[in-house]
């Protein structure tokens, strides 16, 4: 076992220099990926076109490949040389509805849709990462999943994918060791890769509160049950709330970023709703504020003399990074990038992932690849989910390097 140790080790620090003139060789083909699915954003679970995309692009290859049953989701099988373990690569390929607002020349061609995550480049590098593994197929002792993932973006894909079975196709000898996902972000610097052990990004609920009165005239309010002071406080007492009920050593956010009532200045409305997001990094906390929403959102309704109809929506889990697979991903990149290039998040962010649905069956980690456009700031970029966001393509070639990578550090 040592001497099999020792040749894994020796082979994989003879690859490992030239991963990153690998992924050089292909990033053409990466950039031609990504600009592609660009121009044409789908949004949910239904990408036909990024589907079909990716199937072009992976059709030269030795996979084995699966398509959804229920969801445009495509997941590639790449057999090693020997036996072994299963080691999962994710990205996932959703785009969000908003309207491009770049001068881009590969800007979305599709009303209302833009790729403003990033997605279209996590896409791209995945499959010039399995291209590169391929090249290296009859060394690796195991398997690579490629999880090409749609619905990230609110709708559970990952979730529909693990019903479809994509941790159990192989059964339980084939249930991934270890499984990682990347994130591009425009205000990192461009190469850079962020991760930290333990939890990294948040559970995400959705508050919906209607409050619901007794309409009437505007100029006559003692006439009528008003629902829009109700709301008010109710956002007010929320805030309190939060700042009484939660231990300040655990992080956690309530936002009511929606609040709609009324139709014109002298008419008291029947109703006024609430619209916000919970955001946790425990599962105890997140259960207890959703017990504390009801029971303030409810009291303080009846202090004005109404009711509230409060629905909490489940979001996404907790996204833990395992430990240990989150230090082999910062040890890869060191390695592949340099220390300067790799740093521990201090804290966590308040975003929610749901990757984290893979990573409460599999240990393994989510890491941020920074990709801040040439010649902006990454304090003053434009970010994630904006409609001026643009990444730096030349961050891609990283990314590949690290997919390629993690899964070689495993199946060598």
């Amino acid at each position: 076992m040592a001497s099999s140790d020792s040749r894994s080790a020796a082979l994989l620090a003879a690859v490992l220099p030239g991963l990153a003139a690998e992924a050089g060789r292909v990033q053409p083909r990466t950039v031609a990926l990504r600009r592609a699915l660009h121009r044409r954003p789908e949004i949910g679970l239904a990408l036909p076109v990024t589907r079909d995309a990716i199937l072009t692009e992976l059709a030269d290859l030795p996979l084995r490949l699966h398509l959804g049953r229920e969801v445009s989701s495509v997941v590639g099988v790449l057999e090693g040389g020997r036996p072994g373990p299963t080691v999962l690569l994710r990205a996932d390929m959703d785009a969000l509805p908003l309207q491009e607002d770049t001068a881009v020349e590969f800007r979305s061609e599709t009303d209302g849709a833009m790729h403003a995550c990033g997605h279209d480049t996590h896409v791209a590098m995945l499959a010039s990462a399995a291209r590169v593994l391929a090249n290296h197929r009859e060394d690796l002792g195991g398997r690579v999943l490629f999880m090409f993932q749609p619905g990230e973006e609110g709708f559970h894909g990952a979730r529909h994918m693990i019903s479809d079975g994509l941790l159990d196709r192989h059964g339980p000898a084939g249930l991934p060791k270890a499984a990682y996902a990347l994130h591009i972000s425009a205000t990192l610097p461009s190469g850079e890769v962020h991760t930290r052990p333990g939890p990294i990004m948040a559970a995400a609920d959705v508050l919906r509160v209607t409050v619901v009165g007794r309409g009437g005239h505007a100029s006559a309010p003692h006439d009528a049950v008003d629902p829009v002071p109700a709301a008010a406080a109710m956002v007010g007492a929320l805030q309190t709330m939060m700042t009484r009920k939660v231990d300040t050593h655990q992080p956690a956010v309530l936002t009511i970023a929606r609040i709609t009532a009324g139709t014109t200045n002298n008419i008291i409305p029947e109703t006024a709703e609430l619209e916000g997001t919970l955001r946790t990094m425990s599962e105890s906390v997140r259960l207890a504020l959703r017990e504390e929403i009801l029971r303030v959102c409810r009291h303080t309704a009846l202090a004005h003399d109404c009711t509230a109809r409060v629905d909490i929506e489940p979001g996404y889990p907790v996204t833990i990074n395992d430990p240990a697979a989150a230090t082999t991903l910062g040890d890869l990149a060191i390695r592949l990038f340099g220390a300067r290039k790799v740093a521990t998040m201090p804290t966590p962010i308040m975003g929610a992932e749901d990757f984290a649905y893979v990573l409460e069956r599999i240990p393994g980690a989510l890491a941020f690849l920074g990709a801040c456009s040439p010649g902006a700031d990454p304090l003053s970029a434009a970010p994630n989910h904006s409609n001026r966001v643009t990444f730096d393509e030349a961050a891609m070639v990283s990314g590949v390097a690290l997919y390629a990578g993690l899964a070689l550090h495993h199946l060598m």
